[in-house]
This record gives C-alpha cells, structure tokens and sequence, in this order.
C-alpha cells in the first residue's frame, strides 16, 4: 500500500517527500481506523454489553459492569489496529517496525493489568455479597495479589521495551529485595497482619472495636491491606494501620453483640447512717409493696422462728435475727429487675454490696439488658436509675453525696433561725 500511494504522489512531488507523504498518509490513516476502532467498541458495543447485562438477573455481571471491566477490554481494540497495520507502515523498516511492536505488545500487558485489577474488585464486590464475607474479608488478600500483578506487569513491560527476557529481569531485582522491603513494608507487614487477623478471627467488618490509642470507637467499615477504617459514634472516620490491630491491644465488642445482652454495671453510694432494723411500723409498710410482699411474710416467719427456737430475748435489739431496711430494699432491686421486661433473665445477676468507702456503701446493679442497641440501652439504663434513685426513700434510706450550696444555705437559715 505504501509503494502505491508513492507512486501516485511521485508525478507531483520529489521522491524524497513522497515517500514523506505516503509514509504519513498511511499512519494517519491507521491512526484514523486505530480511532473509529475505539468509537466503535466504546459506544456500540460496550452499550449491548450494558444493555444485555441490565436485562439479566444475576448480580455478578453488574459488578464487572460497574467497574468498567467491559471498557478496559474495549482499549485493546485500537492497540490491535495499530498492531495489524505496524507492516503497513513499516514494511521496509525493521527497526521502525519492532518499535512498534513492542510499544503494542507493552501495551497489551499494561491494558491487561489494568483488566485484572477491575476483574479482582470486581470478585471482591460479588464476595460482599455473601454472608462469609462478614467473617472472612478477602479485600487485604486481594490487595497482595493486585501488587504482584503490577509488579509483573511492570517485568513484562520493561522485558518488552528493552528486549531482554523477563526472567533476567526477575533475577537481576534479587539485587534489589532490600529496596523492595522497604517500598512495600506496610504493604508486607499489612499482608501478615491481615492474615493473622483473619485466621483467628479477630475482627471482622461491622464488629465494634475500641482503640483509644488512635481515637477509634466505633464499626470496622472496611478491612485492606494496609489501613483498617472505623466509623465513630459520632460519624466521623478513623483509620488505623492494620498491624497496629496485632502489635496493640484493642477491645472488640462482637462477643457482647452474639451474647444478646448489654451488661448494666453501675452503683449507688447509700448514707451508713441511715441503715438500720426493721420496726413493725416499717415492716407493716413493706407489706404494701408488691414486689417484696412475699418476702416480707416468709423472711419475718424465719426470723420469728429462729429466735423462738434459741428463745433469744428480742427486747434488745442486737439480740437474734432481725431485717434491715438495707437488705429489704436490696431484695426490691433484685424483684423489680426480675420483672423488668428489658434485662436478660439468663445472664449474670447481681445485686451485690461494694467495700464501704468514705462516700457511703456502693449498692451495685451488675445485669444485662436485652436491646443492644445504644440508644435503646441507655434509655433503659436510666429508666432503671430514676427508679431506683426515687424510690430509695420509701425505705427509709438516704443516697450519700458530697455538700452542695443548697446544703450550706439550709444549715445558716437554720442557724440564723
């Protein structure tokens, strides 16, 4: 083709420049073709390949569809135009010829890089999709494999531009591994990481984790390999590096999520002073009260009985057994909350007493709630407390707090008085 259009240029022309001509003449024209070539599969073709992947009804074309799988492949079309009229350009040039060759055959590895690298996240969206995916995140595995890819890609690439064997090129970067170790240490040390995570099942995407050393507290959002991202409560991203999850501690909350409960684990300080027996005014007033009603017959018939067998003098009141107004209130918690509908029944329960300190007795209320949702569980941890705190008088108890100012000006008004 390139001797014909000489010749019908040379009666115009000096040889020299219709050579000139023709030359430039049928590179453009490839050009042209390497160009109608890409309209062509860009706007025809990839558009049937949507058309056609919309009309299906499984899930996994989408994903190649979406990340442009089809539209990588489509750039190989012009490259295969140019590769096909390289003998047409060239046909008495060896070395112009080769060139060309090479920059197609350097960019058919590069485009298929690029094909792969979509193919990999692509497989890692369809992953997603299955529940496993929760507990055996690939993205960090599919990370390694992308950067082996690359690495190859660019052997292959370089192979091909200089003329050498790749595996030449392969032996002549063992020279370089020290270099390598250092470009890719996060990378290295995210890839073991990642698997030590996954083989012991340490986090997994949605879990809630605690790291305060990094401001992390939150839902694990995406697991790579080299960056862990978290979701704070209060929306905003953390991002930790993934070995940092092996080399620090960090506190995952999944195992209370499975459990279905919240632990409730919260005390009240109460005045010592104001413990003290029950007197039959006090104990006709516990009758009364629904939840311990019970307790009051049973407990007062034991202790009744119990002295009588000993004949234990109860004029004096250290004498033999007798109920406090302390330990009734502590079976009233235990009876409210084994009615409330939101504590799990099946977990610990406890209702216990702390080590006195100079701030009272701590009466603690150590249970589990049923909804794990945060809102919903200190709503009903709050709605236990108001409780609580209100009807800690009905017992003739008081709660122990530090002096406030109303205190202060309730003593000088009763001075001044």
């Amino acid at each position: 083709m390139l001797t014909t259009i000489k010749d019908l240029l040379t009666p115009w022309m000096a040889p020299g420049y219709a050579e000139a001509a023709a030359r430039g003449a049928v590179i453009l024209g490839v050009l042209i073709l390497a160009l109608i070539a890409d309209l062509v599969t860009q706007r025809v073709l990839i558009r049937l390949v949507r058309l056609f992947v919309a009309s299906t009804k499984t899930k996994w074309d989408d994903a190649l569809v979406e990340q442009r799988v089809f539209h990588r492949i489509a750039h190989l079309a012009p490259a295969m135009v140019i590769d096909a009229g390289a003998g047409v350009m060239f046909p008495d040039q060896a070395g112009m010829y080769n060139l060309v060759r090479r920059v197609v055959l350097a960019y058919y590895v590069f485009v298929g890089a690029l094909v792969i690298d979509a193919l990999l996240t692509s497989v890692v969206e369809i992953y997603r999709d299955y529940e496993i995916s929760k507990d055996r995140p690939i993205k960090s595995y599919i990370q390694v494999v992308k950067i082996v890819v690359y690495l190859l890609t660019a052997i292959l690439i370089l192979a091909s531009l200089m003329q050498r064997s790749p595996l030449g090129l392969l032996t002549g970067l063992g020279a370089l591994t020290a270099v390598i170790m250092l470009v890719f240490k996060d990378s290295i040390l995210g890839f073991v990481a990642s698997i030590q995570l996954t083989a012991n099942d340490m986090v997994r995407l949605g879990d809630w984790i605690e790291m305060p050393e990094y401001g992390a507290d939150g839902d694990v959002m995406d697991l790579s390999l080299t960056t862990v991202k978290v979701q704070n409560w209060d929306k905003t991203i953390t991002t930790i590096p993934t070995y940092a999850l092996i080399a620090k501690a960090f506190k995952n909350w999944r195992g209370m999520s499975e459990s279905g409960g919240r632990r409730i684990k919260r005390a009240i300080n109460i005045d010592m002073n104001s413990v003290k027996f029950c007197d039959e005014e006090m104990l006709a007033r516990f009758r009364r009260i629904e939840y311990i009603a019970a307790y009051i017959e049973r407990r007062q018939q034991e202790i009744e009985e119990y002295n009588r067998q000993r004949e234990v003098d109860t004029s004096v009141v250290v004498n033999g057994r007798r109920m406090t107004n302390l330990g009734t209130f502590r079976e009233y918690l235990i009876q409210y909350l084994r009615h409330h509908p939101k504590i799990h029944q099946e977990m610990t329960f406890l209702i216990r007493h702390l080590p006195p300190t100079e701030s009272g007795l701590p009466v603690e209320i150590y249970v589990f709630s049923n909804d794990q949702e945060w809102a919903n569980y200190e709503a009903i941890q709050a709605d236990i407390f108001d409780h609580v705190l209100a009807v800690i008088p009905q017992f003739d108890l008081r709660v122990f707090q530090n002096p406030t100012g109303a205190d202060f000006r309730a003593l000088g008004s009763g001075a001044g008085s």
